[in-house]
């Protein structure tokens, strides 16, 4: 009898495994929810995707500050160590017929590598797909691919179709008056900036992105730099951080001298996101995330802000602060 290959299984009845939150995000929006059988231990949106099979588990410390976890993370990487690992007999027991991942970031989700290497001991032929987004219009496109392989072509017409008019509607809202300059801070200790998608969402979110890496990895930032640029606006959303954990990450930077003279700081015009959820994840909440962004700049709940009262907090200004 001969191999059974992908290309011989209709597209809407292919098992489905996600290693990426964000593709988990995309295929359940898509109806796919029934056919994904294994997930990673950070998918958590919807609900539901919960309830799936967890095939990796992370290999960072459990409890660390920022700047632990930075010197871990960056001595892993400099190793070549994996900051996740797979579990590859619950693979095979699954029997996926396409497997979703990323070669993105060696810091987000498990690497392509290691996917690519356990699926050559897999029974079958799955097909391996790596999601590359860099941009709003790349997880556009990244939803359209998903939908063609899935054979959800329509739903993921129509997703895209939602999505884009939100993000019009957000764009014209942002039209009017002056620009503030916004700086997103995707980690706290040290301070990195936004990198790949996030400047576009500040500026669609009605910002002038500050000290920004577009389409391209988060830098390490200087606070002489921070200190010059002086923005207006500053959103700290620390990556694979909730926002209880980011509040606490936002509070260690009380310690920085140049922190406290910042004027978005002195104003009341610092917050904190849950980065986790949405600045994160390169997946239909993004465009949530614009909204929360917005909301920051106007100083207005707009959207996302309004049934997620939780997800965008300002900081306080102390006290004690210079004037």
């Amino acid at each position: 009898m001969d191999r059974v290959t992908v290309a011989d299984i209709e597209p809407a009845q292919r098992r489905i495994v996600s290693l990426l939150p964000s593709a988990t995000e995309i295929l359940f929006a898509l109806g796919c929810g029934p056919r994904v059988v294994g997930v990673t231990h950070e998918c958590d949106f919807p609900a539901t995707a919960r309830t799936r099979p967890h095939l990796t588990a992370s290999a960072l410390p459990a409890a660390a500050n920022s700047r632990e976890l930075d010197r871990h993370v960056r001595a892993s990487v400099h190793a070549g160590s994996s900051l996740y690992a797979l579990d590859s007999a619950a693979l095979e027991r699954l029997a996926p017929d396409l497997i979703v991942t990323q070669e993105l970031c060696a810091v987000c989700a498990v690497s392509y590598a290691i996917v690519a290497r356990a699926a050559k001991q897999l029974r079958g032929d799955p097909r391996i797909v790596s999601l590359e987004p860099s941009s709003l219009e790349d997880v556009y496109a990244n939803i359209e691919t998903l939908g063609e392989l899935t054979g959800t072509a329509g739903a993921a017409r129509d997703l895209v179709a939602t999505l884009r008019a939100r993000a019009a509607a957000l764009e014209r809202l942002g039209r009017t008056g002056p620009r503030p300059r916004t700086l997103v801070l995707e980690w706290s200790d040290p301070p990195m900036s936004g990198g790949h998608w996030t400047p576009g969402l500040v500026e669609l979110a009605g910002g002038s992105p500050v000290l920004g890496n577009p389409g391209a990895n988060s830098q390490t930032l200087a606070w002489s730099d921070i200190a010059a640029a002086d923005p207006d606006v500053i959103v700290v959303a620390p990556c694979g951080y909730g926002i209880e954990a980011a509040l606490r990450a936002a509070a260690e930077l009380e310690a920085e001298p140049a922190w406290r003279t910042l004027r978005a700081v002195r104003a009341g015009r610092a917050f904190a996101l849950d980065g986790n959820a949405y600045l994160n994840r390169p997946g239909p909440r993004l465009v949530d995330t614009a909204e929360l962004l917005a909301s920051a700049i106007s100083d207005e709940p707009i959207g996302a802000a309004l049934t997620d009262r939780d997800a965008l907090r300002r900081l306080e200004p102390k006290r004690s602060q210079p004037v």
